[in-house]
């Protein structure tokens, strides 16, 4: 299998913990190193890969032939730019951007350059959405008439990581958990036809907002999108109600747990959920009211990865396009007006530029 020279452009938590141990794991991908600032770390893990002093550096590497640009968000932009430009394929971390102009030219820049560019919705590949999706594929809910998703926490403290409690163009739980779920739900659903939306600060001393409720208008059907830092006593994260049943499902992936405290990840028997956390389907099949217990569909990160590569070694389509990307930042933008104005804000065209 030819191998795909990837290169890091930090080694944080989602250097370690989201994308080194599937790149790893694959046999398709090399990671050959990391741009490292200050800490030195990657060399603990994988010794006999490359500490980057620079971006530049990572850049003129004739070796790397895939960029994953996995810094702050109000980042995402320069550097996938500059890797682009640059001639290498490009994978950004959510949010995509911190503009929708940023998105678009950076679809545009690849689009030119007859590069791959893709976006890490990783949680369109976990349990519970996995799950989710499932229960809605096989159409035994009815016509949908309202869906609500979750990404709520408790966690009243100010993050120690400055970048997120910095008033910037990506700090905020709208970009940073926001785009989890208005991309699950627009992979359900499609594009909406307006919205409208609330953002708060609820946190004692923040500078950012933490709390938000958008809710997406279908032509017959509406999205409700939550998140907040004041969820001590967990909602169910996915709630979807049709004219013949209900789907209820709690947020309950376990891979980013596992990971954290370094379980390396496998091709199979990965991501299981324990068996209290099934979803509750209340509906009716073949003309006979069914309630049950729905058992869990396993996640694994490494089938996003997979399919990053099929995408880039076989000319298949990207796990999630920068296409996805743009829409998702349409939705944050219009988000951002409406709770601004007070008003819905109607969509005119879903076109990607």
């Amino acid at each position: 299998m030819q191998q795909i020279s990837t290169a890091l452009l930090s080694y944080g938590m989602s250097g370690k913990i989201f994308h080194a141990p599937f790149l790893e794991l694959h046999p398709g991908f090399e990671l050959v190193g990391a741009w490292e600032r200050s800490k030195k770390l990657i060399n603990d893990d994988f010794p006999m890969v490359r500490s980057y002093p620079t971006l530049e550096a990572v850049l003129k590497d004739p070796q790397v032939e895939l960029v994953i640009v996995n810094t702050p968000t109000e980042t995402h932009f320069e550097y996938a730019k500059a890797a682009l430009e640059a001639g290498k394929h490009v994978l950004v971390e959510k949010a995509f951007t911190t503009t929708v102009a940023e998105a678009e030219e950076l679809y545009e820049l690849a689009q030119e350059k007859n590069l791959k560019l893709a976006v890490f919705q990783n949680r369109r590949y976990d349990s519970d959405f996995r799950t989710v999706k499932d229960i809605f594929d096989k159409d035994i809910l009815g016509d949908i008439v309202e869906a609500e998703f979750h990404f709520d926490r408790f966690n009243p403290n100010l993050s120690p990581k400055a970048h997120k409690e910095v008033r910037t163009g990506g700090s905020g739980v709208l970009k940073d958990l926001g785009p989890h779920i208005i991309d699950q739900a627009m992979f359900l659903f499609g594009f909406p036809e307006c919205l409208f939306a609330d953002i708060r600060v609820t946190r004692e001393n923040s500078v950012v907002d933490d709390w938000f409720d958008i809710t997406l208008f279908y032509k017959k059907f509406r999205v409700r999108l939550k998140s907040s830092y004041f969820v001590r006593e967990p909602l169910p994260s996915y709630v979807i109600h049709g004219t013949k049943g209900s789907f209820i499902k709690s947020r309950g992936d376990v891979q980013e747990d596992e990971l954290k405290t370094g379980k390396k990840p496998m091709v199979t028997d990965w991501g299981k959920e324990p068996d209290f956390r099934k979803g509750v389907l209340h509906t009716e099949i073949e003309g006979l009211e069914v309630r049950e217990h729905v058992p869990t569909l396993p996640g694994n990160y490494y089938y996003f990865f997979d399919d990053l590569y099929q995408a880039i070694k076989k000319h298949k389509a990207v796990p999630v396009s920068a296409e996805d990307g743009i829409k998702t930042m349409r939705i944050i933008e219009a988000a951002i007006e409406s709770s601004s104005e007070k008003k819905i804000i109607q969509f005119q065209s879903v076109q990607v530029s």
